[in-house]
């Protein structure tokens, strides 16, 4: 039997609905899509950037649903024997069940935001809380107006600690998400050179950033990069907020978390380093640098929630790779192996570059290359131009053997590529893939990232549907 999430008077209460038809008395979770929704489960049916919910309220209905929570004035579009509790604003009331939700909750509160590494750092932090008692986490990316509220109705009334992503595309969007989370203790992982179409410097980003601090508990803790460009500013957005306690991560030993060795693997990485004191060494199950920096602030979150932090940093090692952001999967050609890292999610200068030192650090077989499939960079503004030409640098740093460039502003890079490297370019990620899955050979290990825009999953999965994949759990 599905655990009960809210009973229906303390939904009703909390969205200030009325009840139409005949609702189940108890609800076990909730969604906001008919397509996975469970029995048992509210529908909150809100209107998306794509899709209005109303439309699917007869199908999460036949598929079970506990009842549908629906707009007044939608009423007359929806069928007459539907389980509903009828409000002014679905979206508003998703809010208000979010609200209602964190004024219960007893668990201490951890919340992430940055330029770069929210949602790997959201994993660790589930994953090393998790050892230490009953841990609710956003799913996915649920990082912005819809999906900061969803997490939080979705926490279980018994959860001893909470973990929520919080994202931002332009300025005052995590003033009001944040003040909906509350949380003990604020991570911001850094802060890089994007969304600069919706700004105009890079400072300006981090005071978008450090709006995180506004919602702090009183008594609440800032952790935050010092390693960053941002560190000072970031530190006197903190001081200005009213926060008392700064805690600092990075390399240096000077930094209240900070790492002594690094051994860097291509399937993972093995630290060791010292948090709040206590030295430790720990393995992180995925790859890459960001993710060693990011573990400090996770395991410093860790010690200061109060959670156990030997077990936490143990509980690293079963860190994955998500789809996307890095996961790996392993292709047969020929008979022979290769590797495909699949970073299509979505793509900044930062992340770009961290993904082009993990393609450096793959192993190649014998007469295999080091692949790099880039698409564009969306959203960089003005400097979009200089910012891909800038890529060419880290693209011979890493020893990049072939150069594979989608989109238009692409072509900048494309144009200061070394020509023995240039693989080719297309406006588009669907013109690319015939070429592509000709030009993969034995030993390769090639990595695919671009903005969504850019739909560079579509080459992804061109490759796995060509040479058929198995995930590399080892590598991820």
């Amino acid at each position: 039997m599905s655990e009960v999430l809210w009973s229906l008077d303390d939904l009703v209460e909390a969205v200030g609905g009325r009840v139409v038809g005949d609702p189940t008395t108890t609800v076990t979770g909730i969604s906001i899509d008919s397509r996975s929704l469970q029995p048992g489960e509210a529908f909150f049916a809100i209107k998306g950037d794509v899709r209005d919910g109303h439309r699917f309220v007869e199908a999460a209905l036949s598929r079970g649903a506990s009842l549908a929570v629906v707009a007044e004035g939608r009423m007359s579009e929806l069928p007459p024997e539907g389980r509903y509790v009828v409000v002014a604003d679905v979206l508003a009331a998703l809010q208000d069940l979010g609200r209602a939700a964190r004024a219960h909750t007893k668990a201490r509160i951890v919340a992430v935001t940055g330029s770069v590494g929210k949602t790997s750092s959201k994993e660790m932090l589930r994953l090393a809380l998790s050892a230490s008692g009953r841990t609710h986490a956003s799913a996915a990316s649920y990082n912005n107006y819809w999906g900061v509220p969803l997490t939080l109705a979705r926490m279980p009334a018994d959860a001893e600690y909470g973990v929520f992503e919080i994202g931002m595309n332009y300025p005052g969007e995590i003033t009001p998400l944040v003040g909906m989370v509350r949380p003990h203790f604020a991570i911001v992982t850094t802060v890089a050179p994007v969304h600069l179409a919706q700004f105009d410097a890079v400072e300006e980003i981090a005071k978008a950033k450090g709006e995180i601090f506004t919602g702090l508990e009183p008594g609440g803790t800032a952790i935050l990069n010092a390693s960053n460009d941002q560190f000072d500013l970031l530190r006197f957005l903190t001081i200005a907020a009213g926060v008392k306690e700064i805690v600092t991560f990075g390399a240096s030993c000077s930094f209240d978390a900070h790492t002594t060795q690094i051994v860097a693997r291509s399937d993972c990485s093995c630290v060791t380093g010292a948090v709040l004191g206590e030295d430790l060494t720990w393995k992180i199950g995925a790859p890459g640098r960001h993710l060693v920096e990011n573990s400090l602030a996770v395991l410093a979150a860790v010690k200061l929630m109060g959670a156990d932090l030997a077990r936490g940093a143990m509980a690293l090692s079963d860190m994955e790779a998500p789809k996307g952001r890095g996961q790996r999967h392993e292709l047969t050609v020929h008979d022979a192996s290769v590797t495909l890292i699949d970073e299509s999610y979505n793509a900044n200068p930062a992340s770009m570059r961290a993904a082009i030192s993990l393609l450096g650090a793959a192993p190649v077989a014998r007469g295999g290359r080091r692949i790099a499939v880039i698409g564009d960079m969306l959203e960089l503004g003005e400097r979009s131009g200089e910012l891909h030409k800038e890529l060419v640098e880290p693209l011979e740093a890493a020893r990049i053997d072939l150069v594979y460039c989608v989109g238009r502003t692409m072509h900048e890079l494309w144009d200061v590529v070394p020509e023995s490297k240039r693989g080719g370019w297309t406006e588009t990620s669907a013109e690319l893939q015939k070429d592509l899955v000709a030009a993969i050979r034995p030993g390769d290990a090639i990595m695919i990232k671009g903005s969504l825009g850019t739909k560079m999953g579509l080459l992804v999965s061109a490759l796995i549907d060509a040479y058929g994949a198995k995930r590399n759990r080892a590598a991820s």
